[in-house]
């Protein structure tokens, strides 16, 4: 991987975004939801195609979410602690650049119930997910508000880039799915993580194996 004299800088305050499902941690939420309900292949078959750019993604997220109506909403703490693991040099790449006075956040097509957590158990700057609707401990099959889709994702990094007062120079977005891939392009350093082959094929830069942390290889020292 070969960067250039313009590659963000570790010696400079910047700002990194990231996805957070098949990124910041291992799974895809949903899918693992689903799989209380005994629908886990179902879910993860229209995932799959939606990361892959093969469908609308704000279209399959609603239908995904559909299908989880009537679950007890304390599957979602099921889910949390029994499912979600972070990506291998998730914690080292945060640590590294909140060190060096980055600001670091989280951006996902999943859902707020969890991105929260992460946000306080990382000491996160800043999350953008979609919310769960429940109603008497239950799911009802329905979002709260405007879906965080491809251009949510992409207008967020430049919205906080401008409110923070960071150079484009200094920003970095990392994703896996095709609804991050604005995002990745509109970073000055964008980069597909154990990425489908759509967003391999098209981000500036790849890292198709290793840890999130080798990331910080891409950055310049000074």
């Amino acid at each position: 991987m070969t960067t250039s004299e313009n590659t963000p800088t570790l010696a400079s305050p910047g700002l990194l975004f990231m996805d957070m499902d098949s990124t910041l941690i291992q799974c895809e939420c949903i899918d693992e939801i689903a799989a209380f309900l005994g629908i886990k292949a179902q879910i993860s078959a229209i995932t799959e195609r939606a990361m892959r750019g093969e469908l609308d993604f704000s279209a399959s997220l609603t239908e995904r979410v559909q299908l989880l109506a009537g679950l007890d909403a304390s599957v979602l703490d099921r889910v949390y602690d029994e499912c979600i693991e972070l990506t291998e040099g998730a914690e080292t790449l945060i640590q590294t650049l909140k060190s060096h006075h980055w600001k670091v956040g989280l951006v996902s097509g999943g859902f707020t119930y969890f991105t929260n957590r992460l946000k306080t158990r990382l000491g996160l700057d800043f999350t953008l997910s979609n919310v769960l609707e429940i109603k008497n401990g239950k799911l009802t099959g329905a979002i709260i508000g405007n879906i965080v889709d491809a251009n949510a994702k992409k207008q967020a990094l430049l919205s906080q880039t401008a409110a923070w007062q960071i150079p484009h120079t200094q920003t970095v977005a990392i994703g896996d799915g095709a609804n991050d891939l604005p995002m990745i392009h509109a970073a000055a350093l964008g980069i597909a993580f154990h990425a489908k082959p759509k967003v391999v094929a098209e981000a500036p830069f790849a890292i198709n194996d290793g840890g999130l942390d080798k990331a910080l290889e891409l950055l310049t020292a000074a």
